[in-house]
């Protein structure tokens, strides 16, 4: 007790505390069972949008395709293609390049694929709300609203990060207090207002996507786009909001785990919701995929 002596941050005294040893770091790697099995889940996502982005490229010419916004659809199936690959910056020992890319790649692809939604449903609603839309306001809607709609949609989140990594970037942390005998290695987001702020942006076009379907189910859309998206939203809204209390109550890797389940999850809402139901037309249904029966429909 005479000669007692504090071991530094990053090492832990032995069982008969008489010297010091290193703390084994933690982190989610690759070689734990958690975060193999987060990586088998969204490399199987990712090959199931390749297939889902080939049929829609195969069938290009038919009636399903192009009548549901054939170039924002080919833009959300990429953007959920890199989201589903997203969540391998978040495995892995943290370095100073995957915290600040991570965060901000997450941000920018998701603000780009909820525009892209948004987009969808808005020239929906207008098209079928104009009172006797002429050929030129026609043809501005189909051209320039849902552009401009996606464009600004990503530009405002991209500002955000933008602001976050020349202000408050993030670094990686060594945290000796979470877990006694370890040393956490994870990613500190810097600014927690501009991680929050990021987050809530696209909450915020989810949130607003939803309502513009929600009052769109009913129009008369061919295949009822409207109706799978105010499903598709729905569900991405419930995963978002349900990950702000988990992933304050966990802590070290799990939290990790937790913002990739959140990303996986929502992102195959968004996929199943929207293009499985026109896939299933496609492929096991082409007698529905034909222009004389969208006429008929529509009538």
């Amino acid at each position: 007790m005479e000669r007692c002596s504090e071991c530094p941050e990053d090492q832990w005294s032995n069982e008969r505390r008489d010297a010091c040893i290193p703390r084994p770091l933690d982190f989610l790697s690759y070689e734990d069972t958690l975060g193999l099995s987060l990586v088998i889940i969204n490399l199987f996502f990712c090959s199931v949008t390749v297939v889902v982005l080939g049929i829609f490229i195969k069938h290009k010419n038919t009636s399903i395709v192009k009548a549901n916004n054939q170039n924002l659809s080919y833009i959300l199936l990429l953007s959920l293609f890199f989201s589903f690959l997203c969540p391998l910056l978040f495995i892995g020992r943290p370095t100073r390049m995957s915290c600040l890319l991570r965060q901000v790649t997450f941000g920018i692809i998701f603000s780009l694929a909820v525009s892209s939604i948004l987009a969808k449903t808005v020239t929906v609603v207008l098209a079928f709300r104009a009172i006797q839309p002429g050929r030129t306001m026609r043809q501005w809607l189909g051209r320039h609203l849902s552009t401009l709609l996606l464009i600004t949609g990503t530009i405002v989140e991209v500002v955000i990060c933008a602001f976050w990594l020349c202000f408050s970037p993030p670094f990686p942390d060594y945290n000796t207090e979470i877990e006694v005998g370890k040393i956490i290695l994870q990613c500190n987001e810097g600014s927690a207002n501009a991680f929050y702020l990021s987050i809530g942006y696209i909450g915020f076009l989810s949130m607003f996507s939803f309502i513009v379907a929600f009052l769109a189910r009913k129009l008369p859309d061919t295949f009822n786009e409207a109706q799978y998206i105010t499903f598709s939203m729905l569900v991405f809204c419930s995963v978002w909001i349900s990950f702000i209390p988990a992933y304050l109550s966990t802590k070290g890797k799990y939290m990790v785990a937790v913002e990739i389940f959140s990303i996986t999850s929502s992102s195959a809402g968004l996929l199943g919701c929207i293009f499985i139901p026109k896939c299933y037309i496609i492929l096991m249904r082409p007698e529905l995929n034909i222009k004389s029966n969208l006429i008929f429909k529509q009538q």
